[in-house]
């Protein structure tokens, strides 16, 4: 492993810059600087939701996408780099199916809540869809690998699956919309 941090301030961005692996630095707020921000904010849920109570095959996934979304922020933070290949968006793929196989097939959208967990797990999806786009926009300007796009657009279908089989597994039903719907009092 590469540097340890002995010091946590260091003054150099003081100028409303910041420092990449490689070294360079760039503004911060980059569309680089962005996308690894909200990867890492979509990280920073994911330990929320790991905080909670939910099942233990849930929280192996959950962990293991957290070391996913390190190697990922990596990735976006030293230019040219790739730290994700196939394997990981299959993983992502795999276990997608097997939490999607014991769910009730779905007829109509549903509104993101239920359970605690579940509801910041919708959270977490709407923030990984969120990185996805910020990647999509620096792939415009900048070589980003496809398989980090990938990863964001299957781990977002993850997160939804998940949160409802987390409400599945606490026993509380998807929420359905319904077009037209609103409070009257």
């Amino acid at each position: 492993m590469g540097h340890r941090l002995s010091k946590i301030y260091t003054r150099t961005g003081d100028d409303g810059s910041t420092g990449l692996g490689d070294g360079s630095r760039t503004e911060k707020d980059s569309l680089r600087v962005e996308a690894f921000g909200d990867i890492d904010e979509l990280n920073s849920y994911l330990g929320l939701l790991l905080s909670q109570e939910i099942p233990d095959e849930a929280r192996t996934l959950l962990t293991g996408i957290q070391h996913d979304l390190f190697d990922l922020g990596g990735e976006v933070c030293i230019p040219g780099r790739e730290a994700l290949d196939e394997a990981y968006v299959s993983h992502l793929e795999e276990r997608l199916d097997t939490l999607n196989a014991n769910l009730s097939p779905l007829k109509e959208f549903i509104l993101p809540g239920g359970v605690p967990s579940a509801a910041t797990c919708h959270v977490a999806r709407t923030v990984c869809r969120r990185a996805e786009r910020r990647l999509v926009s620096l792939a415009r300007r900048e070589a980003v690998s496809a398989t980090s796009l990938q990863y964001l657009n299957r781990l977002s279908d993850l997160l939804f699956v998940l949160a409802r089989y987390l409400n599945q597994k606490a026993g509380r039903p998807d929420i359905l919309w319904q077009p037209g719907c609103r409070q009257t009092d």
